[in-house]
């Protein structure tokens, strides 16, 4: 019997096959770190008197508690000061190489590690970081880890595992012009759930997804997590190739020929059998919004809010009237009724130059509306805020009247100064509507950039197409 993707990687780095029930152990190529879950590792390795094992496979920046103005200013939250702080002199007492505020490569760790070429096909990537899964888009096995497992893979360059099991989704089909990988996400999530992915790596697959730039692909990954997954993978191909050639960290020369050639053998055998199995119609996908508290509650733009009552399961019933007294909505509510507040363009998600150069396509020429308080545009990374200068998006965001930052988390999550205050709104390219994820009290509607721009300029959910 044939072997999937993941199987084919998995195997590639097993050092020790467990037995009796134990966990294989697996070889780590590299772990990415930033300031929130690296700091009990690196106690750990300071108590018990070790070293990292390989300094090379190990590397760092500052994302999530990083402010995205004023960034040579003195950090005003305590708590994000000192955590930032923190890992500047853990990276410098070990020889952790960092890439801090100010940095040329500075970013979120899950843009900054692909545009240096440090993600590469077939390799092994775990971070202190749920949408680690991102990188799967590579073809990579890239999957979050908790604090102690950091500090084992920074001592040992290995972890202890249980296999995975595996899930094919097959988007099947081309997609409609005015659908988005964003969209194709969403919609996956809201048809498996929040836990149809459970336990198992996602492989993506399918015409839809082989037609995706690199930057689409990442969306998809990225949040896989989402639907309970631990990890999302894409076969690499050409377009995966192209994307990495003349990076910093990619191979060079007769390396680079070896490398695609083994990278051309990462791809699931016609004869492999997947756990299980899902398919996707991508002609029936267009605009995607989520109305609820997780990412599995949403629907196409142009539905209405679930009526609660006419939901036959009753916990899913229970959790839909939870979620519409939290997001302050009245069951039945065309979703493109719905007014804004706050629209934020950013993330690990969609931070990167195809979504900033999306959102400006439509931003272009218009103005914010009114109603709208703010409009935050956030690049991943600081690579990309160069790029998107260079290429003018500045400057048509801040004609639009949008606010254009430096590279970080932002307001994806309420642990740095862009939150939003009880009961603000926000449209949201991010990955998680959770309540108080932005923010204590704050509403999220998730959403692709293309959506949030066109939003941004009507004031209320809306798709490129009412504009």
């Amino acid at each position: 019997m044939g072997t999937t993707l993941a199987e084919k990687v998995w195997a590639d780095h097993l050092v020790r096959k467990g037995s009796d029930g134990a966990p294989d152990l697996l070889y780590i190529d590299l772990m990415l770190m930033h300031e929130v879950t690296s700091p009990q590792a690196f106690e750990g390795l300071r108590l018990a008197g070790r070293k990292p094992r390989h300094l090379d496979q190990l590397i760092a920046t500052e994302d999530h508690n990083t402010p995205t103005v004023d960034i040579d200013r003195p950090n005003p939250d305590k708590t994000s000061a000192l955590q930032l702080s923190t890992l500047e002199k853990n990276c410098k007492e070990f020889g952790v190489r960092l890439h801090p505020l100010g940095d040329a490569d500075q970013g979120i760790v899950h843009a900054f590690a692909p545009i240096l070429g440090l993600t590469q096909p077939g390799m092994t990537i775990v971070c202190g970081d749920s949408h680690t899964s991102t990188h799967g888009a590579f073809g990579a096995l890239a999957f979050g880890i908790g604090t102690s497992e950091v500090e084992h893979v920074m001592a040992t360059q290995t972890l202890s595992l249980k296999p995975f099991k595996t899930m094919a989704i097959n988007v099947n089909g081309t997609l409609p012009a005015d659908a988005t990988a964003k969209d194709v996400i969403l919609a996956i999530i809201a048809k498996i759930g929040t836990g149809g992915g459970q336990g198992h790596v996602i492989e993506y697959r399918g015409e839809a997804i082989r037609n995706m730039t690199m930057d689409e692909r990442m969306t998809v990954c990225n949040m896989s997590i989402e639907a309970g997954a631990r990890a999302g993978m894409i076969a690499p191909d050409e377009t995966t190739f192209e994307y990495l050639k003349g990076r910093p960290h990619a191979p060079e020369g007769e390396l680079w020929d070896q490398a695609v050639a083994y990278w051309k053998t990462l791809k699931t055998d016609d004869d492999a059998v997947f756990d299980k199995v899902v398919d996707i119609d991508a002609s029936e996908i267009g605009p995607f919004v989520t109305w609820g508290t997780n990412p599995g509650q949403g629907l196409p733009i142009t539905a209405n809010v679930p009526v609660p009552e006419d939901i036959a399961d009753a916990t899913k019933r229970a959790a839909a009237e939870r979620a519409l007294k939290y997001m302050d909505l009245k069951p039945g509510t065309p979703i493109k009724s719905i007014p804004v507040d706050t629209v934020f363009i950013g993330s690990c998600t969609n931070g990167r130059i195809d979504d900033l150069r999306a959102a400006a396509a439509i931003m272009k020429g218009h103005h914010k509306a009114k109603s709208i308080h703010r409009v935050l545009v956030v690049p991943a990374s600081s690579r990309v805020r160069l790029q998107a200068e260079q290429e003018g998006l500045d400057r048509i965001f801040k004609d639009f009247g949008a606010e254009w930052r430096n590279a970080g988390c932002s307001m994806c999550l309420g642990m740095n100064p862009d939150k939003l205050v009880p009961g603000e709104r926000s449209i949201s390219t991010s990955n998680r509507n959770f309540e108080g994820r932005q923010g204590k009290g704050s509403r999220t509607h998730l959403a692709s950039p293309q959506v949030a721009a066109a939003t941004a300029i009507r004031g209320t959910i809306s798709s490129p197409a009412d504009l």
